[in-house]
């Protein structure tokens, strides 16, 4: 029988007979690179599998209530790894937002009605963005008549 290369270590390798398709060597790294794979793949394509592993894992979980806690006061070097990653993704996002200008974090508008007006300034320079003022019009408000719909 002829080698094959391990598609998990890139080494050659002699195929068992019994598995005609096999791509990963005998190894254990490149075995449970395998399974990874393959795990990875049915999480993707098989819906029923994915609901099965977070019913399982929420079980698992429920059944071991301080894991985590545990695992953090035995592992220090990890909650200090985790905090550091968790401050590097905080500072990542907060320089993201700042180069959304159509995003706003301190003021959601609510569903209703409001009145758009553009604000001519000698700063919009590029043709792309508008300034405008955005007024939430009352209920009983005559602009939400004929009036504002006049306006240019």
């Amino acid at each position: 029988m002829t080698n094959k290369i391990c598609a998990g270590c890139g080494q050659p390798f002699e195929p068992r007979p019994q598995v005609p398709n096999q791509a990963y060597c005998p190894l254990l790294a490149c075995q449970r690179a395998r399974r990874q794979r393959w795990q990875r793949n049915k999480m993707q394509s098989d819906p029923d599998y994915r609901e099965n592993q977070i019913r399982s894992q929420r079980a698992w979980l429920d059944r071991h209530p301080e894991y985590w806690r545990n695992y953090r006061d035995s592992n220090p070097e990890y909650v200090e790894r985790n905090k550091s990653r968790q401050r590097a993704k905080q500072d990542l996002r907060q320089e993201s937002d700042l180069a959304k200008m159509d995003v706003s974090r301190f003021m959601a508008l609510r569903p209703g009605l409001y009145r758009i007006e553009q604000i001519l300034s000698d700063d919009a320079t590029n043709g792309e963005a508008w300034i405008v003022e955005i007024t939430p019009v009352s209920i009983g408000c005559s602009c939400k008549k004929d009036v504002c719909k006049d306006k240019t």
